[in-house]
């Protein structure tokens, strides 16, 4: 198959484009010119130069694929209407070029979050038909996805939810690694706040699964691991061991130091006109259980994640180390 993916530039698009060549598909990644396209270039990956809020230049890439991969977004903006122009608005552009490919075109996979859905307010799994985002992200990709489920019925469309994603090449995670290798174990309120993880390596194929698997047109399933929900200290914890280092300073902020420093952080945003990730909704987001679990994804993809939270910390440690990140 040929298959267009957005995002291929970035953490999670790179690890699709990597696992959809290695199992012998033709990749087409839409970049934007000013990205850094040396690692898709080495995997041979087609180059087509525009952005998801170009329709032109979403047309001329959507020509002659097989299927798409939709993992392009903002984890972080300047402002909502940001949020919408990528993230809603772009969806929207890549829906419309789809169209046009008509019976040609055997699926689109929707690359949401689990953000979409909001919080646990138990600390157990949420249904897939929950929708509290309580982020201005959450709720920009819940708009995403039902501009995806209006067109089921046109389109062959399914959306997958990830949890937490990491792996070798996130920068993201990175700053809890960095952190703990300088010796400092920061928690928020304790630290009791629950998460679910997923190894970049399965989120990319479960989404190579997602093309091929046989389910009804606008199926959504949940993207974790089986390692189960984990505390925000505990997977701190981790990390720890899988850089083989105890942090000697161990503190946890509490609910109001965070607030105000989230506040600091969006002030320091807005006066230098950057996007910054720590927002205070983001503050409060963190206090929060974000819950699911990927059984029935298992079951109708037929994926199964490979790698479990503490094997893929570790290496993802040794990645850091090989590659002087840290």
């Amino acid at each position: 198959m040929r298959v267009l993916v957005t995002g291929a530039s970035g953490f999670l698009g790179s690890w699709i484009a990597e696992v959809l060549g290695k199992d012998g598909h033709q990749v087409r990644a839409l970049v934007r010119k000013t990205s850094n396209t040396t690692f898709l270039e080495k995997l041979g990956v087609e180059l087509a130069y525009g952005s998801v809020e170009d329709a032109p230049s979403v047309n001329k890439a959507m020509a002659d694929v097989d299927a798409v991969v939709h993992s392009a977004g903002l984890v972080k903006a300047r402002s909502v209407t940001e949020f919408q122009e990528v993230n809603v608005h772009g969806t929207v552009n890549l829906l419309d070029a789809a169209e046009k490919r008509g019976a040609a075109l055997k699926r689109f996979v929707h690359v949401s979050s689990l953000e979409a859905c909001g919080p646990s307010r138990d600390g157990k799994p949420v249904s897939v038909t929950q929708e509290e985002p309580c982020t201005s992200y959450g709720r920009s990709k819940l708009a995403a996805e039902r501009a995806v489920i209006a067109r089921k019925d046109k389109l062959p469309v399914t959306i997958l939810r990830p949890g937490a994603i990491f792996g070798p090449r996130d920068a993201e995670i990175l700053e809890a690694f960095k952190s703990v290798h300088r010796g400092l174990l920061p928690t928020i309120a304790g630290g009791t706040a629950l998460g679910v993880f997923i190894h970049a390596n399965d989120c990319a194929r479960a989404c190579v699964a997602a093309i091929t698997a046989d389910v009804p047109s606008g199926s959504v399933y949940f993207i974790v691991d089986d390692t189960g929900p984990v505390t925000q200290r505990a997977f701190l914890e981790m990390v720890e061991g899988a850089l083989d280092k105890r942090a000697f300073l161990r503190i946890s902020l509490p609910k109001i130091v965070l607030k105000q420093v989230a506040f600091g952080v969006q002030a320091f945003g807005k006066l230098t006109n950057k996007a910054v990730m720590l927002t205070p909704e983001k503050a409060n987001m963190l206090l929060q259980h974000f819950v699911c679990e990927s059984s029935e994804a298992q079951r109708a993809l037929r994926w199964k994640p490979q790698t479990s939270l503490r094997e893929g910390l570790r290496e993802t440690a040794d990645w850091y180390k090989q590659h002087r990140w840290l």
